[in-house]
């Protein structure tokens, strides 16, 4: 019978798309329910856990990368499997999902970059944030990637915390990069980096800015390095001074910024510049590379809904950089077989139910969770609550399930299925020789690990173990 999936005779079948922390969370809420049984499979393109907790938060803050505890703790469930270096579409299909398993949860994140639809944007020396942000951080697709650091400017466009990410590593020194998990070819090619000024761009006011407080105050923090911001970028229009009343990260914010601009030596050697109410409106090149970026004066014009949007004055300026990285959003990408809604770039769904855009129609037994859901919003642990949202909305949906067959549902076929495949997978237990072996190579520094970066150098070094 239906209603019986999920009892201790015929567990809930679950697989997972993706290993960051909207993947771990939606395995913990499925464990959490002391009335349910399931297995849960869960399959990442990389040998390595843990998605942007690993390969997108910034080396120097260590202390957010500890949640990764809790993931390792979920992983001990006797009912939880890791297949890393597992590709979706290619290593395990959405057909074998669907026949392998009772509901299928896509937690893929986003995983591209919104571009900002200016001319010059794709000339040599402009890229997206999270390039740099994945080459930092050892990402093994980014890993082969270099950058020119010999430009003495760096224009950042964004007011995001990952836009202020970047923007500290570029000015932060050597000796305190290389007490971090930072990628080991990255740490050498920043020891001889030029960069000494990184302007930062943001189109609309500082009350708008979506930087968090802890990230901005950081900032003032970094040793040798000047922050730079005009009082007169922070005077605001009447109603972004009305919004500071329900803002407190905002309040907070232009709290800090006054403090900045309130600074009159500036002497270190090296500075970041803050400007609000300015858009590039074109990248400027010579020889095919980035010589300059032209930006252009906004004021906010309040919109029919409330928001405040920005509009060009017809005030321009040119800005000479070598250099431009944007980090204006990121979208996701579409899965083979899973519908996508272009407009959000996210996986088309109601609540976590996937669905088809054109028609509505809910895709039974196919969920989504995190940044794939929702956009990217939110910090780590927002994805918890998002997470069992989408769980809850799969158990309601329990009564209505149509299980796979009994033959289908022993955990060894999917198991054979990838020796088939993909022989070279990752288990967990495999991930955790991995972990140990980086951490012990980071001792011998006085780091908190050395990270392999070549998905090739992790299966060496499995091999080896």
């Amino acid at each position: 019978m239906k209603h019986q999936t999920g009892t201790e005779s015929q567990p809930l079948r679950v697989a997972i798309i993706g290993a960051g922390p909207a993947a771990f969370y939606a395995a913990e809420s499925l464990f959490k329910r002391s009335e349910l049984i399931c297995q849960i499979d869960m399959f990442n393109r990389l040998p390595t856990p843990f998605g942007l907790v690993r390969e997108g938060v910034a080396p120097d803050h260590e202390s957010i990368k500890s949640v990764t505890r809790i993931y390792d703790r979920i992983a001990t469930n006797p009912n939880f499997r890791y297949f890393g270096n597992v590709t979706f579409g290619t290593d395990i299909t959405h057909a074998d999902l669907k026949e392998f398993y009772d509901q299928v949860i896509y937690a893929v994140g986003a995983q591209s970059d919104r571009k900002m639809g200016i001319p010059g944007e794709d000339l040599d020396g402009s890229f997206p944030a999270t390039i740099f942000v994945g080459w930092y951080n050892g990402h093994p697709d980014y890993a082969e990637r270099q950058f020119d650091l010999t430009q003495e400017r760096v224009v950042v466009v964004g007011n995001g915390n990952v836009a202020m990410d970047v923007a500290r590593i570029l000015v932060t020194s050597h000796e305190r990069l290389a007490k971090t998990d930072m990628a080991d070819y990255a740490l050498e090619a920043l020891r001889y980096s030029k960069v000494r000024e990184v302007i930062m761009l943001g189109r609309r006011g500082p009350a708008q800015a979506t930087f968090t407080n802890p990230e901005l105050k950081e900032f003032g923090e970094l040793e040798g390095v000047d922050v730079i911001v005009n009082p007169a970028d922070l005077e605001l229009d009447e109603t972004s001074q009305a919004s500071l009343e329900s803002d407190k990260t905002a309040r907070k914010n232009l709290e800090t910024l006054r403090g900045y601009a309130a600074r009159t030596e500036h002497n270190s050697s090296r500075r970041i510049v803050m400007r609000f109410l300015v858009s590039p409106i074109e990248v400027l090149g010579e020889d095919g590379k980035v010589k300059a970026v032209k930006i252009e004066k906004n004021k906010l014009v309040a919109q029919d809904d409330g928001t405040l949007r920005p509009r060009g004055t017809g005030q321009f300026e040119t800005i000479e950089t070598g250099m431009l990285m944007r980090s204006v959003g990121y979208r996701g990408v579409a899965l083979m077989g899973v519908p996508f809604d272009e407009s959000t770039g996210t996986i088309a769904n109601i609540a976590g139910r996937v669905i088809q855009p054109s028609s509505g129609e809910v895709k039974p037994g196919e969920y989504v969770v995190g940044w794939a859901k929702r956009g990217p919003t939110g910090i780590i642990g927002t994805n918890k609550p998002d997470s069992a949202a989408t769980v809850a909305a799969m158990l309601e949906d329990l009564p209505q399930l149509n299980p796979v067959s009994a033959e289908k549902r022993d955990p060894a076929r999917i198991e054979q299925l990838l020796k088939e495949r993909k022989p070279d997978y990752v288990s967990y237990s495999a991930w955790n020789k991995l972990n140990a072996l980086e951490i012990a190579r980071g001792t011998a520094q006085g780091r908190p690990r050395i990270k392999l970066t070549r998905v090739a150098e992790m299966l060496e070094a499995l091999a080896q173990a």
